[in-house]
């Protein structure tokens, strides 16, 4: 059973009681670092968001059967008062608890159903490579990223090989999407961007990023890159979990060499994941 699938069970089985990420994390065996990057990668949402959504749907289902104590209901979801119940309600459904009730049906509510893993490990990943890469720095086109809008990130690319031209001081010509600056709930900054010798006059559009010398798992994405999420998604529930390896708590890339065809999204490239141990 990997990471993921261990947290979903525990998040499943416990879901009537308080938890922390940190418990996530050790039932599921990893760090916080890990579960938050491997439970994002299977299911495409953050841990603490789906245990929120899960609490707050088998509350709406109560509700919705004439349930009379919203307090209580607010109690047993892990929220310390009806006000912030409410709250949380509203942003998950944009409705009150005391609507639904009324309406005494879910329907037109989007519920966030118990998740159920499918086969979405790879049984084609070959084994990584291992290298300690110098620090670097990469500037390039950033954004915020969420579970949400995760989708952004081609276009990002796009506005990059529009705009690569502007980043001074470029290093070479492979690029590097970066992910790096991640939180608890999933979010992490993602730069596409190259390698730079300095940022003095790097115009303040561009986002930019320090890497420093670490070692790296490095991995070879031979299929469109479509499908990276499928590989990613192999890496950190699979592949490093059985490796006796941990998670560094630094920034992980692809890195797309001249054999990448960006029109065609065809030619593979690497992905560099940092480990420690």
């Amino acid at each position: 059973m990997n990471p993921a699938q261990r947290a979903l069970w525990y998040i499943e089985s416990h879901l009537a009681e308080p938890m922390t990420l940190d418990e996530i994390a050790a039932i599921s065996g990893v760090s916080r670092f890990h579960i938050v990057r491997a439970f994002a990668a299977a299911t495409g949402l953050p841990v603490m968001r789906y245990v929120r959504a899960r609490r707050l749907t088998e509350a709406a289902r109560s509700l919705a059967n004439g349930a009379p104590d919203i307090l209580s209901l607010a109690l047993e979801a892990d929220y310390g008062s009806h006000e912030a119940f409410t709250r949380a309600f509203r942003d998950q459904f944009g409705t009150t608890p005391e609507a639904v009730r009324a309406a005494t049906c879910t329907g037109h509510l989007k519920l966030q159903e118990p998740i159920l893993m499918d086969s979405t490990i790879s049984d084609t990943l070959a084994p990584p490579r291992f290298e300690t890469a110098a620090a670097f720095l990469v500037a390039g086109i950033s954004e915020r990223i969420s579970c949400d809008n995760g989708a952004i990130i081609p276009g990002m690319w796009q506005r990059f090989h529009q705009e690569v031209a502007d980043i001074p001081a470029r290093v070479g010509n492979v690029a590097y999407g970066v992910c790096c600056n991640g939180d608890d709930a999933g979010n992490f900054d993602y730069i596409a961007g190259v390698e730079v010798s300095d940022y003095s006059d790097l115009p303040r559009r561009f986002g930019r990023i320090r890497i420093p010398e670490q070692r790296y798992a490095v991995f070879t994405h031979a299929d469109h890159v479509a499908s990276i999420r499928r590989t990613v998604n192999t890496i950190w529930n699979q592949w490093l979990p059985a490796s006796g390896l941990k998670a560094a708590d630094a920034p992980s890339f692809e890195r797309y060499d001249e054999k990448f065809d960006p029109a065609t999204g065809n030619g593979g490239f690497e992905i560099w994941v940092p480990v420690r141990g």
